[in-house]
């Protein structure tokens, strides 16, 4: 994600996860790989329900003291109010921050949820194969190129990497 979008100005991420028992982490924002990969590499799964909607709701605070340029969420189960997340993915999308969710597996109610949050908020959706750590690879550096070049930028990254990737630039709405 990051060599890809250096000749763009840069990326800076933040890592949030939930897991467990109502716990949910987000880290400071991390402009270097080596960084995000000890943050990445800390985490351990912890059974629990889902908890999208903290997700959602602190991208939301976040914009209020720095640009936002994407979200992305990567998940493969659902089980919150799907009511509430749309409403929090319209608010993501008043505030130009697109969602871009990518499903592992085929949870029929996890991918009905996850496609109206991405249209939403104005994001895309995409389910991945599990079995395939390149389609991740290439989705989130699609994304990363996205938050630091735009549309424009996504649609170039994505003729050319294309692949899964050409799943994005026609669900991403012009700005």
């Amino acid at each position: 994600m990051f060599t890809e979008t250096a000749s763009l100005g840069g990326l800076d991420i933040q890592l949030c996860y939930y897991r467990g028992f109502q716990e949910f982490e987000a880290t400071a924002w991390l402009h270097e790989p080596n960084a995000l990969s000890r943050q990445m590499t800390a985490v351990h799964c912890l059974g629990g329900y889902t908890q999208i909607d903290k997700v959602l709701s602190h991208a939301v605070e976040a914009s209020r003291g720095n640009r936002v340029h994407a979200l992305v969420f990567v998940g493969d189960c659902m089980e919150e109010d799907s009511d509430r997340l749309c409403h929090r993915a319209g608010e993501l999308g008043i505030l130009g921050i697109p969602a871009f969710v990518f499903q592992e597996g085929d949870d029929p109610v996890a991918e009905r949820a996850f496609r109206q949050i991405a249209r939403l908020s104005n994001g895309a959706y995409c389910r991945f194969d599990s079995s395939s750590p390149r389609q991740l690879r290439d989705l989130l550096s699609a994304v990363a190129v996205y938050a630091a070049g735009g549309r424009t930028a996504l649609e170039d990254f994505s003729r050319q990497r294309g692949g899964i990737v050409l799943q994005l630039p026609h669900q991403v709405r012009k700005g």
